[in-house]
């Protein structure tokens, strides 16, 4: 607990940052005590991922002299509508999650004494843009150069949310970078700067959920992922 009081204390000195010129990236994070998004193959709620995740980018851009804004840090934003509001004056905001599957695709196993659902046949990261968001081209430029980021860093795109069945087909808006269009996603339609949500891995896959829970895995595409904003911010 005190590790995570003091991180949080050092990303809102971040954002204090933010007034003194320097770029400034809003951070959602993806989901809420309350609404806790995706559970994990071994029962871990998404929100978990997503704040630990939110964290070390948010460090990592820290490193590079951009300000940063949490937005649902504290886990209780539970209107996404509420989310993208909090992100105005910020060159990006990028709302973070991890994903899961389609229901066909879940099989279940034993977990800790509980049957569980899972799917081990997709992992990977994915990224999304709205082509109702009022500044798309940089919406997709910055996403562009997320994923290209993380392909040199070693990351894999999942390509299960192209798949033509119900929940998904999400139109590609660039295949080489894993970046799909998403038109009515709340967080990046209702934008009002670029905006772009990641899916950082899929952790109803059991064993991507154990890769993406790993502190030193997550540092490195917390890098990842950083080099990519810092080269799409503008100079």
């Amino acid at each position: 607990m005190k590790n995570g009081v003091k991180a949080l204390l050092t990303l809102a000195a971040l954002a204090s940052a933010g007034a003194h010129g320097q770029p400034l990236v809003a951070l959602d994070v993806g989901h809420s005590l309350a609404r806790p998004g995706a559970i994990s193959a071994r029962g871990a709620p998404e929100f978990d991922f997503n704040l630990k995740l939110a964290q070390a980018i948010a460090a990592e851009l820290g490193k590079g002299g951009v300000a940063v804004r949490l937005i649902g840090a504290d886990g209780l934003a539970d209107n996404p509508a509420e989310r993208s509001p909090q992100a105005a004056g910020a060159q990006l905001l990028l709302s973070i999650h991890h994903d899961a599957v389609q229901p066909e695709y879940l099989r279940h196993w034993q977990h800790g004494g509980e049957t569980r659902p899972y799917s081990d046949r997709f992992r990977g990261h994915a990224l999304f843009i709205s082509g109702r968001n009022p500044q798309e081209a940089r919406s997709l430029h910055c996403a562009a150069r997320i994923g290209g980021a993380l392909r040199r860093a070693g990351f894999i795109p999942t390509r299960h949310h192209a798949e033509p069945i119900e929940g998904e087909a999400r139109p590609w808006a660039d295949y080489a970078a894993g970046v799909h269009y998403y038109d009515n996603l709340v967080v990046l339609k209702t934008a009002e700067v670029p905006a772009v949500l990641f899916e950082a891995g899929v952790i109803v896959n059991r064993r991507e959920e154990l890769l993406l829970a790993q502190e030193g895995r997550r540092a490195r595409m917390a890098k990842a992922a950083a080099r990519g904003i810092l080269d799409c911010l503008p100079r």
